[in-house]
Formats: C-alpha cells, structure tokens, sequence
C-alpha cells in the first residue's frame, strides 16, 4: 500500500490530488478539476484485477491470480471494506482507520460517505470491532499456551479474552460491532474502562486517545510478546546508538534501558491464567 501511495505522488504533481482528474486522464491529456469519479475508480478497480490476474499468468504464478467474484465487480464500495480489514490489523491501525475514512466524509459518493445505516460509520464500527475481535481470539490462544500478562488491567484483559469464542464469526452487522464495542469487558488495545482513563483528564470519554497513552494507567496491560518487542526495539536502539554522538548515543541509551526495565517488569509481574489472584501483584 504504502509502494502504491509512493507512485502516486510520484505521478501527481507536487501537493495535487493523488487521484486528480487531470493527472489520471491518461488517454486524452484534459484539464479537468478534482478527483476522478467514482465511476471512473470502480472501472479502474476491475481493470488492475484484470491486469494482475493477465501478468500472473504470464509468469507462471496463477496462485496469484484475482479469482472471479460470485458477487460481481469489486467497486469503490467494496474495496474501501477490504482497506479498512488491512489498516484495522495493523499496529495502531485503528487510530489510522478512523483518521483515513475520517477525511473522505465528503468524497466521491454519498454511499462512500454517508453517516447512515449502512454508512462509513458503520463499517468503521464493523472493522473496529473485527479487529477487536481478532486481538481477543489471539490473547485467548496466547493464554491457553501458557502465556502471561502484566499491568493493572491485566486480570480483565484474561476475562475479556476468555470471552473470544463469543465474538469470533459473528460480526456481521454494525448492530453486532456495538454490541461488541459496547461490552464493558471487551479489550480494545488498552483495557479500557472511561472512569480509570489518563488519557481524558478531562471528563471521560467512549473510546482511548491512543496518542495520549500513559504507561501507568489503570487500564495498561502488557503481553509476553509486546515485552519481547520492548527487548528487540531497545537492541535496535542500542545500535543506532554505538555509531552516534556522544550526547545522542547516551540518550539513546538511556531509552533502551527504559524499555528493558520496562520488559523486565513485566516477566517479574507477569500471571497466567492459572495464577490464583491473591498471587498477582
């Protein structure tokens, strides 16, 4: 995705639309204004699958191909679903989720854009709780193996994840996602519960400011994986600080300490399913 955005500024001019007419009206060369059409975008859409499906072919990879769809073409309203799987996966995608779709309000078409059933918001809602999902399936697993968990909120993120084969296949409708994404027990990043939040100081509100975390708020917990990435990012650190000046390098270090203590801390405080909770620090 972020190879595909690269090209496009590259083809664009500099601070223009990525899909401005002008500059996509590859045939006929016209000056037009704003963006290309949704229809436009929906016969470019099926006409890439084509290609990709025509070029995997051609180099022997027909595992690569786009199948044909029993539901028809794919379209803008389709693709912007599958955007939404991918950004609501990554780290903070969430965050990136609702701040991406957040911009095409008033875009393309009114379906694209619309605040009703059936509109941006719902499918924001429908990909928020997906995502959520997924995350308590995969601590719900981690658990099972014997994996542990750290923090002030680490008993209820045990109790949500416990509740993952509830949610998992189920979510097919944005009534289904607020159901979900209003449970008090559902863990979503953080675990989060308004009344215990550092990051509203003022007032509470439905949903964490992911970009205000607080690493000792009440709702923080920690995975043996995301400690193991704490130890990967601090050696990563610690070689950009063996080639950097001396000011930097001790800086750099100083933050590298911080997030083995950090890591430390948890493999200490760490408890598992079977840890009896008069046990758990």
């Amino acid at each position: 995705m972020f190879a595909a955005i690269r090209i496009l500024e590259r083809i664009v001019p500099a601070g223009g639309l990525l899909f401005g007419a002008t500059s996509h009206d590859f045939p006929k060369h016209r000056k037009l204004s704003g963006s290309i059409k949704h229809k436009t975008a929906g016969v470019r859409i099926e006409a890439f699958a084509t290609w990709v499906s025509d070029l995997a072919t051609r180099l022997g990879r027909p595992h690569e191909t786009v199948p044909e769809d029993p539901h028809g073409a794919i379209g803008t309203a389709r693709l912007r679903g599958t955007l939404a799987w991918h950004i609501a996966r990554k780290p903070g995608g969430l965050v990136a989720l609702a701040i991406h779709y957040g911009h095409l309000r008033t875009s393309v078409a009114s379906a694209y854009a619309s605040r009703s059933r059936g509109g941006i918001h719902d499918l924001l809602d429908i990909e928020t709780a997906r995502a959520t999902a997924d995350t308590l399936a995969t601590l719900n697993a981690d658990l099972t193996d014997g994996a542990g968990i750290s923090g002030p909120a680490a008993r209820r993120a045990i109790h949500a994840a416990a509740q993952a084969p509830t949610f998992l296949g189920t979510i097919l409708t944005a009534r289904q996602a607020r159901d979900l994404l209003n449970n008090p027990n559902t863990f979503v990043m953080c675990v989060y519960k308004p009344d215990k939040a550092l990051c509203h100081r003022e007032g509470t509100k439905d949903a964490p400011s992911l970009d205000r975390c607080v690493s000792t708020c009440a709702n923080s917990a920690r995975t043996d994986h995301q400690a193991d990435l704490l130890i990967e990012r601090a050696e990563t650190i610690e070689k950009a600080a063996a080639s950097s000046p001396e000011p930097l390098a001790e800086r750099l270090n100083r933050n590298a300490a911080k997030l083995r203590e950090s890591s430390e801390r948890h493999h200490r405080d760490r408890i598992t399913t079977d840890t009896p909770k008069e046990s758990a620090r």
